[in-house]
């Protein structure tokens, strides 16, 4: 789902994991410096500045792309950002986080994740609703954008599943 504006792109990505409580995600969520762990596009994610947990800390999160177009032009790029906590509510399983430097042409990119029970009862399953703000990307449509996120959400949960899976047969 996204809705362009004149000024601001705004869109949300969700994705459902069918067996993990909304408690059991958020705990590796809330982990705020260790996306690579969970995101499939990024490689490496650290702390620059603050305190973990708390808003006002940045992350350093960076990505290997290798372009491949079949001519000399072929090469490896290294796409980063630094990213600043915002908020977290352990209680309400949500973070918001906003791209403060970038060399990808992303400009006032906020964004919230939030994981949420899909039972009434507490019980298992749970979702993952990632929604962002942002001034229009050059060179993209919003579209894209939501289709990059929604494709890196799926991988995030994908590796969640996995991770979850391998602490119920040890």
């Amino acid at each position: 789902m996204a809705a362009e504006t004149e000024s601001k792109w705004e869109g949300k990505v969700s994705a459902v994991l069918a067996n993990p409580t909304a408690q059991q995600v958020w705990l590796l969520l809330e982990d705020f410096c260790n996306l690579h762990k969970w995101l499939p596009s990024i490689d490496t994610c650290y702390q620059v500045d603050g305190v973990p947990g708390q808003p006002g800390l940045i992350r350093y999160c960076a990505a290997t792309v290798t372009s491949s177009s079949g001519g000399r032009d072929d090469g490896v790029t290294i796409n980063w950002a630094k990213e600043k906590l915002l908020a977290i509510d352990p209680i309400k399983r949500c973070l918001s986080y906003e791209v403060v430097e970038n060399n990808t042409g992303i400009k006032s990119y906020v964004a919230t994740m939030i994981v949420l029970p899909i039972n009434d009862d507490g019980g298992r399953g749970c979702k993952i609703e990632w929604s962002f703000v942002s001034d229009p990307i050059e060179g993209w449509r919003i579209e894209d954008l939501v289709s990059y996120l929604e494709s890196n959400l799926q991988g995030m949960a994908k590796r969640m599943l996995h991770h979850y899976a391998l602490l119920l047969n040890s």
